[in-house]
């Protein structure tokens, strides 16, 4: 109750009066003034600011965003970087028909549409070739004796070039004597083209194994680092005894929801980044036909991450409320932790029924369910299904939470257990 004296004058006489501004206890504790309760609705957006601030704020947190994103930027670099150079190569021959051949490899190259930077340098003989490989002026070198071609290098030549100069030695060999016999090599070879077509173009087991491991890796590493933060601070809070004053201007439950907005937003934005640089890389490497895909399922991702992680968040934070000190979530934390560790290991090795159970199960759905869907085994209506299912159980980790979360943060004496919290209020 607060007061309020106003003095007023009637002639001689002053009298004071006291005017009083009654207060309320909202439902979840602290104590909001009438003429606030319009605003008190809003508070948790406060948290949530604080909360942003102190994360952007932080030293660590910067670093290790910079560091992840320069660690995936550097990857995909290095893969453009290797896949680039794999196509770069400088071949020696002696004779006009070596020639031909390394020629007729990079026609053959940009039929496929993967184009082979070629560089042919001319050898008088055999012997030359070979020294040029040795002194290094040459990466390999193509020698033709008689009949036979031989390809050398200074260790046993690239499987795909030495697959490509085959070929291409023997379209050679084949027109040679084809011409030799009166005939063509279309007469000769007809009706023996063979067409690839695809029935899953998703099936790429590299590739699947890769998007897989990003997405359980930036799941696992989120999830872990954004709600140790959430319970390290209601730790810090409830050691330092500030909840108890915080708890007299913001509700418990505002409190509690601002926490979670705060630290959601900003995994998300960072997830947001990453996903979209690891997009931008792709779309220049050679697994840009990919991209679509990729593209799709890393959307539900984040769909899915928002409500996977709410639901983690809240249950962070009763983590930190059941503890009196950092060290006391060792002891409060393993169950979280186990979880998310589940959820990584389904993403990177979860097959078949494994994988299709777990796209349903709350939590591991944020990362089993996109992966379905990236490699086709999901129908239009089971991500649907599955985040139903997940936001149900969020909503419920959301109620739970926050019973448990108001039972506990004011409990200072000693590490409480759930089924103490659960009791606290009975």
């Amino acid at each position: 109750m607060t007061t309020s004296p106003t003095t007023s004058r009637t002639g001689s006489t002053s009298t004071t009066t006291t005017s009083t501004a009654r207060t309320t206890l909202p439902t979840g504790g602290g104590l909001v003034r009438d003429d606030e309760r319009a605003t008190g609705q809003s508070l948790w957006l406060v948290v949530a600011g604080r909360e942003m601030l102190v994360k952007l704020t932080d030293k660590n947190f910067i670093i290790s965003t910079a560091v992840t994103l320069a660690f995936l930027a550097g990857s995909l670099g290095l893969q453009a970087l290797i896949g680039g150079g794999s196509n770069k190569v400088t071949i020696a021959v002696a004779g006009p028909q070596s020639r031909q051949v390394i020629e007729q490899v990079g026609r053959n190259a940009e039929q496929r549409d993967q184009p082979m930077q070629l560089t042919i340098t001319d050898s008088p003989d055999a012997a030359a070739v070979t020294a040029a490989v040795r002194g290094k002026s040459a990466e390999v070198g193509l020698v033709h004796d008689g009949d036979a071609w031989r390809l050398v290098g200074l260790s046993t030549p690239a499987t795909g070039l030495t697959a490509s100069v085959r070929e291409a030695v023997q379209q050679q060999v084949l027109g040679a004597n084809a011409a030799a016999a009166g005939t063509t090599v279309d007469v000769l070879t007809r009706g023996s083209t063979v067409d690839v077509a695809a029935l899953d173009p998703n099936d790429d087991p590299g590739l699947r194994y890769a998007v897989g491991f990003v997405f359980a890796f930036l799941f696992y590493l989120a999830s872990l680092l954004f709600g140790m933060t959430i319970a390290s601070s209601v730790v810090e809070e409830k050691q330092s005894r500030v909840v108890e004053i915080l708890v007299t201007a913001i509700p418990l439950r505002q409190l509690l929801l601002g926490k979670v907005a705060g630290n959601t937003l900003l995994a998300l934005a960072q997830m947001v980044v990453f996903v979209g640089v690891g997009l931008i890389g792709l779309s220049f490497s050679s697994y840009s036909s990919f991209l679509p895909a990729i593209a799709s399922a890393s959307g539900w991702f984040l769909i899915f991450f928002v409500a996977g992680f709410v639901a983690l968040a809240c249950l962070w934070a009763v983590a930190g409320s059941l503890a009196t000190r950092n060290e006391d979530l060792q002891s409060t934390t393993p169950a979280l932790t186990t979880i998310l560790v589940v959820a990584m290991m389904v993403g990177l090795v979860g097959e078949g029924a494994v994988r299709t159970v777990g796209s349903y199960i709350p939590v591991i759905s944020t990362v089993a369910m996109p992966m379905r869907l990236f490699t086709g085994d999901a129908a239009w209506w089971e991500p649907v299904v599955s985040l139903l299912i997940t936001l149900v159980f969020a909503a419920f980790a959301v109620v739970v939470g926050e019973r448990l979360y108001a039972r506990s943060v004011l409990q200072t004496q000693r590490r409480m257990t759930i089924r103490e919290a659960m009791r606290a209020g009975d």
